[in-house]
């Protein structure tokens, strides 16, 4: 097996396996909406399960709607992604990873939507009062993989303008 295809298996299954794992515990040690304090005035896990995308977005429509909807959408971009490190250079490891971690997350939440028709959320960062939506270790995972994808996309305009 190509290296850069053991790499995309290690980080994408490490990723789902974490992802399943904490959703999992939480679902069943809290009740739902149940919250414990981890850091006052700052972060708690706190179980929610979200029925849209990012920010409960589609949350409305019918179930059926957002099990079929976020699928498609699912595997167009698993496809996506895929095709993205088929054409990744073995040696560019940081995108493979930076892909990697997408393709672990989006599989996380793939797994809720078919299992649960919902995402489970837990991770609930606050300052005082005013709360970020609460989000999970496969949210986390396609955050960091976006973030450094835009990195690499940085650092390739700078080296361009440098050559240029």
């Amino acid at each position: 097996m190509p290296r850069k295809w053991l790499i995309l298996a290690l980080v994408a299954c490490s990723v789902v396996l974490l992802d399943q794992i904490t959703k999992i515990y939480i679902d069943q040690t809290f009740a739902l909406y149940e919250s414990v304090i981890v850091i006052p005035h700052l972060f708690s896990l706190t179980y929610i399960r979200n029925p849209g995308a990012a920010f409960g977005l589609f949350a409305d429509q019918s179930s059926l709607f957002r099990t079929i909807f976020f699928s498609v959408v699912s595997l167009v971009a698993l496809s996506f992604l895929l095709t993205m490190v088929y054409q990744t250079e073995a040696a560019d490891r940081w995108q493979i990873i930076a892909l990697s971690l997408l393709l672990g997350g989006a599989i996380g939440n793939l797994i809720d939507r078919v299992r649960l028709g919902e995402v489970i959320d837990f991770l609930d960062f606050h300052i005082r009062a005013s709360h970020w939506p609460a989000f999970n270790v496969a949210d986390s995972a396609i955050t960091i993989g976006v973030s450094m994808l835009m990195l690499a996309m940085l650092r390739d305009m700078k080296g361009r303008k440098v050559t240029e």
